[in-house]
């Protein structure tokens, strides 16, 4: 399959009463090429559209890879082969053949053909028709779009052909090797997109709906830098070891334009994951959303990324996919308000309504983790129980809270999928002040990287009345005194574990993991206790036991087999995988 394919309907002279009677048909369902060109306003508006051309086996957001990869999450669902993802949590079987990864590579691929032909339509008509400042302000934000479909192939992928504008044009794509260029040269290619949206947007987008503008773009410039400034990928060649204080600075640079601007913290943390307040002030950038009655159609413009992930019993099309793990739930154990680092996940612990006792948690647990005995999403009327678990003695009893609504605001979509008009966060705020943290605490400046997490714990502390004041008695979160910051080393491990409690099942955690150079240690060593969970009894979790992740070769998923094969030796494997 070539990275993106244009797909035109003909229809065929049809003969009539002899081979040489025919009746010329136009053909219906397609846009003359010439005429959409010279409509580059609807070029990019279809651009955009298609960051929301997801689908359960192609999630834009990677749920099934930042999170199933990682020690935040069990996939779920009726078993181990439902769906293709049963790999990427165990990481042991995992090979180039799921068609889950060649439908996201093709997918992503399909935005960027999208990306390239907004770009032709604004070169060749877009200043004639919508004149000079709107035409560059368009291209600027096709620029970010096609940066944020790169930048997740090649967080995935790694090895990726690099198909623009000229390739396009001249249709060279089933030409474009995936090892033309190197991961330091694709990176900078990636951020050459950013650099030029960051140059021609505004702070505010005057045309707002979604679109990108400056703070956005710096957001990505950032994580970009952050992402290079640890080493390559590979664990061998990643991590403290290998940091680079230059991007670290760039980092800095780009998260002060973020810090800066009219974005910030929301008030609440639970507020952050209710559609309600999905474009609030904690949303950088979000992928839109809609409900059918919002924009008069019948289905609306639904996340169907996550269309697996509401809990078993309440939604009628509840599939129970993306179950936090036990080691997530205790992970946000504390002792004496903080976290219990070295011995959280000695014994497993969870909280049960009604049995207080001397484990305390942080609040963000009961904002995350929707547990039995507890209220689903805040509702009294919807308490969890242990029937809300598809297969309990696989995956365990938890779900997922962030990525559904409340039940009570009703069935969103009608037949048999129950997907959510819930926004898709790209960055929200939070976020971007945790990679700040980061980058402050690796240039030694500790005091300023404690600040930063200490407003966001005190943020937890102080979002516990509105919507699980239930769990009050169960919650105890106190600020980092400047002892825990006194060294680099230990600074480190605060920042990493307040990352992990905060953007807990957003889908990011693998990637984290990678990206410090510890991923092997941290799930070879999850596998072996998750394997023995067990809740009130029922034991799960037991499939761990097959699980192993391999350095040197895991820390970047497999170029699909049937991208390698589509035109054979186009294309090179990345190494360690068939």
């Amino acid at each position: 399959m070539k990275p993106y394919k244009l797909f035109i309907s003909l229809f065929a002279a049809l003969s009539l009463t002899s081979c040489n009677d025919f009746i010329d048909v136009p053909p219906t369902g397609v846009v003359d090429g010439e005429l959409a060109y010279s409509q580059p306003e609807k070029m990019v508006n279809a651009a955009y559209a298609s960051l929301g051309d997801c689908w359960y086996t192609y999630p834009f957001n990677l749920w099934p890879y930042g999170d199933l990869g990682s020690d935040d999450c069990l996939k779920g669902g009726g078993g181990t082969t439902d769906t293709g993802y049963h790999p990427m949590e165990i990481w042991s079987t995992l090979t180039s053949t799921p068609g889950e990864l060649d439908e996201l590579w093709y997918r992503l691929y399909c935005n960027i053909s999208r990306c390239n032909r907004a770009l032709v339509a604004l070169e060749d008509y877009g200043v004639e028709k919508l004149g000079d400042e709107i035409a560059n302000r368009r291209t600027a934000e096709v620029h970010f779009l096609r940066g944020h479909s790169y930048f997740k192939l090649l967080t995935m992928f790694r090895q990726i052909p690099w198909i623009g504008v000229p390739q396009f044009r001249d249709n060279l794509q089933e030409q474009t090797p995936n090892d033309e260029f190197t991961y330091d040269q694709l990176w900078e290619k990636v951020i050459g997109e950013f650099e030029m949206a960051y140059n021609g947007l505004p702070e505010d987008n005057p045309d707002g709906g979604g679109r990108a503008n400056k703070v956005a773009a710096a957001a990505y410039l950032a994580k970009c830098y952050l992402t290079i400034a640890w080493g390559d990928g590979y664990e061998a060649t990643d991590g403290v070891g290998f940091i680079k204080p230059e991007y670290m600075r760039k980092v800095i640079e780009y998260t002060d334009v973020v810090e800066k601007s009219r974005y910030g913290y929301l008030e609440d943390f639970g507020d952050i994951f209710l559609p309600e307040y999905k474009n609030s002030k904690e949303s950088v950038f979000a992928v839109q959303t809609s409900q059918y009655t919002e924009d008069n159609t019948r289905f609306g413009r639904a996340n169907w990324s996550n269309m697996l992930n509401g809990c078993w019993g309440f939604w009628s099309c509840g599939w129970d996919f993306h179950k936090p793990s036990q080691n997530l739930v205790n992970a946000y154990k504390t002792k004496d308000g903080l976290p219990m680092f070295d011995e959280y996940d000695k014994t497993n612990a969870y909280p049960v309504m009604g049995d207080v006792n001397s484990q305390k948690w942080d609040p963000r647990l009961f904002h995350t983790v929707g547990m039995p005995t507890f209220p689903y999403k805040y509702e009294a009327e919807y308490m969890m129980t242990t029937e809300n678990s598809r297969t309990p003695n696989t995956y365990g009893f938890y779900t997922s809270l962030k990525d559904v609504p409340q039940r009570s605001q009703g069935e969103t979509f009608e037949g048999s999928w129950q997907a959510f008009a819930m926004n898709d966060y790209v960055f929200r705020y939070t976020d971007v002040m945790l990679m700040r943290a980061e980058a402050l605490i690796e240039l030694d400046r500790l005091e300023e990287a404690r600040t930063i997490i200490n407003d966001i714990r005190q943020r937890a502390a102080d979002s516990i009345d509105k919507h699980i004041a239930y769990a009050k008695d169960f919650c105890e979160i106190s600020l980092y005194p400047s002892s825990a910051f006194a060294d680099k080393d230990h600074a480190r491990q605060c920042l990493r574990w307040e990352r992990r409690l905060e953007m807990a099942m957003e889908s990011s955690r693998y990637f984290d993991l990678r990206r410090w150079g510890i991923a092997s240690e941290v799930l070879n060593a999850y596998f072996v206790k998750e394997k023995n969970s067990s809740y009130d009894g029922v034991t799960y979790g037991q499939y761990y036991e097959d699980a192993h992740y391999t350095a040197g070769k895991n820390e970047f998923y497999p170029v699909p087999y049937n991208q390698l094969y589509y035109v054979p030796g186009l294309y090179k494997q990345n190494k360690g995988y068939n």
